[in-house]
């Protein structure tokens, strides 16, 4: 059993929302305090600091994800009030995610703005009896507000801009998500002050990341082409059905795309394949391709949506989206040797309240769309249930900001859809 090793160094109490972990319970540490809970592999979710009654920082894990490696990263995309990293127990003291003084640089950033740029971010940025930053509301919902805490915390922290339809998301943001090596406790500081590991050891990096994988080192009997082969994989994706049992996957090909938003194609796929029980197949797809993969043909469905060859880079992106409903766990991962994946293997239908649930035409059981569509507006037990279990970074749940893409440059993908 691995677990979360949570340390309170500020000289208060300090209460954190625990998503996924500690029986989602919250949990209130006390100053200069520590709480230690259990973190299985498999699981996923979010320990959250609040701040007057808002959330902040928080500190997103994946335990045991994609390769066997976990995947942790500082979030502030919500808002902060204070400072907090992480690493994987074990890593070099310097090496962490995180910003170690967030709110002193926010601070230090804000009293050189103009007047007029404070002005703009009255409502967004909170200040204490003393004109000082106490507290900022959330980045993702406020332009200005990411591009100020871009000028001081961009590369350090996961701030506001992801992926969607043919945007390749903010490249800073997105290697946040970059997964560490193996399995591990992870250590988290909340701090007023500095929050390194150890304050005396200045940062030198990101943590530690994963060593090349191989085919060997998948469970669960699944196997993909080893990095040293990726190269070979031609325009499309890896596709894993891990299931007991045979399953048609679809590919529709969007309609229309614009800047940020897309024609979703609900009536006319591209093209369908069988995959065998734990099996993986390459499909290959034309490099024009932007749309997305799900199980069968029926919503509601977990999408994985990508495209093959983005205009800006050249290479494929992809995400897993909950908006039109969920029917099973995704991660999409690259194949090019970056090691970088998103996603999410935990059954979040299992012991979802039964508002948050709809049926397919053929019957079966799924999460209820959170964005709506012909059959009417989303679904908002869908959505609570969704962040609760998920957080905010492992795949979109709500609007069309906020998730890290996966970025591949051999523009091929490798998409598991996991079947409760």
């Amino acid at each position: 059993m691995h677990y979360l090793k949570i340390h309170n160094r500020s000289n208060h109490p300090q209460t954190f929302q625990c998503h996924g972990y500690n029986g989602n319970k919250d949990l209130t540490i006390k100053a200069n305090g520590e709480a230690s809970i259990q973190a299985p592999d498999g699981t996923s979710g979010a320990i959250i600091a609040v701040h007057e009654g808002q959330i902040g920082e928080q500190c997103e894990i994946t335990k045991h994800g994609y390769m066997g490696n976990d995947t942790i990263d500082i979030s502030n995309i919500c808002g902060a009030g204070g400072n907090m990293t992480c690493q994987q127990v074990g890593d070099p003291a310097g090496k962490f995610k995180g910003h170690e003084t967030f709110m002193q640089a926010c601070n230090q950033a804000y009293h050189k703005l103009s007047q007029d740029k404070k002005k703009q971010l009255n409502g967004h940025v909170f200040l204490d009896g003393k004109g000082n930053v106490k507290r900022i509301g959330a980045p993702k919902d406020f332009q200005p507000l990411e591009q100020f805490v871009r000028t001081f915390a961009n590369g350090r922290t996961y701030i506001g801009v992801g992926a969607w339809g043919p945007s390749g998301g903010n490249p800073a943001d997105n290697a946040q998500s970059k997964a560490g090596n193996g399995s591990k406790d992870i250590l988290i500081i909340y701090s007023d002050g500095n929050a390194a590991p150890d304050p005396s050891k200045p940062f030198t990096g990101q943590s530690v990341e994963a060593a090349a994988f191989s085919a060997a080192s998948v469970t669960g009997g699944i196997k993909m082409a080893a990095v040293a082969t990726s190269q070979a994989l031609g325009p499309g994706i890896q596709l894993t059905n891990k299931s007991p049992r045979k399953n048609t996957y679809f590919f529709y090909d969007n309609y229309w795309n614009g800047n940020g938003e897309a024609g979703a194609n609900f009536d006319h796929p591209l093209k369908h394949v069988e995959v065998g029980p734990n099996q993986t197949v390459h499909v290959d797809l034309p490099t024009t391709f932007k749309g997305r993969v799900q199980r069968g043909d029926q919503q509601p469905a977990t999408w994985g949506e990508f495209q093959v060859k983005a205009s800006n880079d050249g290479g494929a992106h992809g995400d897993i989206s909950l908006e039109q409903g969920c029917d099973g766990a995704a991660t999409v991962a690259s194949t090019d040797g970056s090691n970088v994946s998103n996603g999410f293997d935990k059954d979040i239908l299992k012991g979802a309240p039964a508002a948050a649930l709809d049926k397919k035409p053929n019957g079966e059981k799924a999460l209820a769309s959170t964005e709506g569509n012909w059959k009417g507006p989303g679904n908002q037990a869908a959505v609570d249930w969704e962040y609760k279990q998920l957080g905010h970074g492992k795949a979109y749940i709500k609007g069309g900001t906020g998730v890290p893409d996966v970025a591949s440059k051999n523009n091929c993908l490798h998409f598991t859809f996991f079947v409760p």
